[in-house]
C-alpha cells in the first residue's frame, strides 16, 4: 500500500485544495493516470498518479492541506481500511460533482508548517493549524489551545477558528443566524467557495452583502499590500514619438499571412525593448532579497493580463533572445491561457520584469505596483496623436508614455533614467527591434 500525498506544484506552493477526483474511492488507478485536480498558489492543475492500484481517498473534494499530507493511499482494496475521507462520507460521488471552483490563482500561501505555540509548544506538543485560522486567529486574539480541529487530522481550520466568535455574546446582532448558517458547512468539512457570502446586514448604506475573495485576489491584496509597505519606490515618466514603430507594424501586418502569424503588437515592441534594455542595464534586470542584490543571467519579462476578476503575469522566458515575431506569438498564445485558465505554474513564475499595459482603455499614464522582489516594473499608456514641436513646427505624432516605477533599493535615480531612456531609444529606432 503506497500513499499519495499532497504534491509541490509550484516553487512557492505550500498548502493545496482538492477542486475534484477524477478517479472513484475503490477505482483501479494505473500509473500515469489523470488522478486529481488541485488548485495550487498559482493555477489549477491536473495531478496524475505515480503509482498504480485500488485508490483509497482520504481527503475529500474541498479539503486544503498542506504540502506532504497524505490524500490517498493506493495499492488496497475498498473496505481493507478503516479511515475514510477526512471531511467524511464516501468521496467518489460527491467528487466527481464537485465543480472548480477558480480556474488559476498567483496566491502565494504563508507556511503552513505547524509552530509551536504557547504552553502546548513548551510541553513539546504542536498545534495544527492552516496558514489562515493561524492568521484569523492572530488578528482576533483567539488562542489556539483551546480549539478543537475539524479538518484532516484534527487540523484546524478557517471555520474553528470563526466558531468561537459566532458563538459568543456579540454574535447575537442581526444576521447572526445566517452567519451561523453559512459557517456550519465549513465546520463540517466543506470547502468555502469564492463568490457572495449568506452575511448580509441591513444598515444605513442599504443590505451590505459581503463577498469572498477568490484565492487570486486574495494574492493580489497581500502582495500589493506587501509592495507599498516594505518598497521605497519613486517613479520616472518619459514620452515616445512611435510615429516609426507605427510605420513598422503596418509593414508587418502587411506581409502577415494567417491568424497564426500576427503582426506584433505596440506592447510586444515594448516587452521587446525593455528586455534589450535590462540585457545592458543588469540592475534593472535584478531582485532584492535579504539586504542583497540579486543578479540574474536571464531576462524575463512578465506580462500583465487582465483575467476575470484578477490580474495574472505570464513570463516571457529569454526576451531579449527572441525575435519580435515569436514574443509576438508567445504573448497572444499566454494570454490566451491565463483566460482560458490552463496556464501552468511554470508559466507564471521565473520573471525578473514586469511590463504592464493599460493603454487600451484609453489611459494615458498609470504607475503600477512594483511586483517583488522585482526591481522596477514599465507602465504603458495610450499611443494617441499629440501636438509636439519638431524643427520649431508643431506637428501631430503618435506618441505615448510610459512609466518606470523603480524600489530605490536596487536602482537609483540616474541608472533608471539611463534604462528608460535607452527603451526609448529602441522604440524611436525600432529596426533594432527585428534583428
Amino acid at each position: 500500500m503506497g500513499e499519495i500525498v499532497m504534491p509541490r506544484l509550484s516553487d512557492t506552493m505550500e498548502e493545496g485544495t482538492i477542486l475534484r477526483w477524477l478517479k472513484a474511492d475503490g477505482e483501479q488507478v494505473a500509473r500515469g493516470e489523470e488522478l486529481i485536480e488541485i488548485e495550487t498558489d498559482k493555477a489549477t492543475m491536473i495531478y496524475e498518479s505515480d503509482q498504480a492500484g485500488a485508490l483509497q481517498i482520504v481527503a475529500d473534494a474541498g479539503a486544503t492541506l498542506a504540502v506532504g499530507e497524505v490524500i490517498a493511499r493506493v495499492g488496497v482494496t475498498a473496505g481493507d481500511s478503516d479511515e475514510g475521507p477526512a471531511s467524511g462520507g464516501p468521496a467518489s460521488e460527491r467528487a466527481r460533482a464537485q465543480t472548480p471552483v477558480a480556474s488559476s490563482t498567483l496566491e502565494r500561501v504563508a507556511a503552513s508548517q505547524e509552530q509551536p505555540n504557547g504552553a502546548d509548544a513548551a510541553a513539546g506538543e504542536r498545534i495544527k493549524a492552516s496558514p489562515l485560522a493561524r492568521r484569523i486567529a492572530g488578528e482576533s486574539g483567539i488562542d489556539l489551545r483551546g480549539l478543537t480541529g475539524s479538518g484532516p487530522g484534527g487540523r484546524i481550520v478557517k471555520a474553528d477558528v470563526l466558531a468561537p466568535a459566532a458563538d459568543s455574546p456579540s454574535a447575537a446582532a442581526p444576521g447572526a443566524a445566517r452567519a451561523e448558517a453559512a459557517a456550519a458547512p465549513a465546520r463540517a468539512g466543506a470547502a468555502p467557495q469564492p463568490g457572495t457570502d449568506a452575511q448580509s446586514a441591513t444598515t444605513a448604506k442599504g443590505e451590505t452583502t459581503t463577498v469572498e475573495l477568490s484565492r487570486t485576489q486574495q494574492t493580489i491584496a497581500r502582495r500589493m499590500a506587501e509592495s507599498k509597505a516594505t518598497i521605497p519606490e519613486f517613479t520616472l515618466l518619459i514620452d515616445v514619438d512611435m510615429e516609426e514603430c507605427v510605420r513598422l507594424r503596418v509593414e508587418l501586418k502587411q506581409i502577415s499571412r494567417s491568424d497564426t502569424d500576427k503582426a506584433p503588437t505596440y506592447n510586444d515592441m515594448v516587452v521587446k525593448a525593455a528586455a534589450l534594455a535590462l540585457r545592458e542595464h543588469p540592475t534593472a534586470n535584478g531582485s532584492y532579497r535579504d539586504g542583497r542584490l540579486q543578479l540574474h543571467s536571464r531576462v524575463n519579462v512578465g506580462v500583465a493580463v487582465a483575467a476575470e476578476n484578477a490580474l495574472v503575469v505570464p513570463t516571457v522566458f529569454d526576451a531579449d533572445e527572441k525575435s519580435l515575431g515569436e514574443i509576438a506569438r508567445e504573448t497572444h498564445t499566454l494570454a490566451d491561457r491565463v483566460r482560458a485558465g490552463t496556464i501552468t505554474p511554470p508559466e507564471l513564475g521565473g520573471g525578473t520584469f514586469t511590463v504592464s499595459n493599460l493603454g487600451m482603455y484609453g489611459v494615458r499614464s498609470f504607475t503600477a505596483i512594483i511586483n517583488p522582489p522585482q526591481a522596477g516594473i514599465l507602465s504603458v499608456g495610450a499611443l494617441s496623436p499629440r501636438a509636439v514641436v519638431r524643427e520649431g513646427q508643431v506637428a501631430a505624432r503618435n506618441t505615448l508614455t510610459l512609466t518606470l516605477a523603480c524600489d530605490h533599493r536596487i536602482l537609483y535615480g540616474a541608472e533608471a533614467a539611463e534604462f528608460l531612456a535607452r527603451i526609448r531609444e529602441l522604440l524611436e529606432r525600432p529596426s533594432a527591434l527585428t534583428l
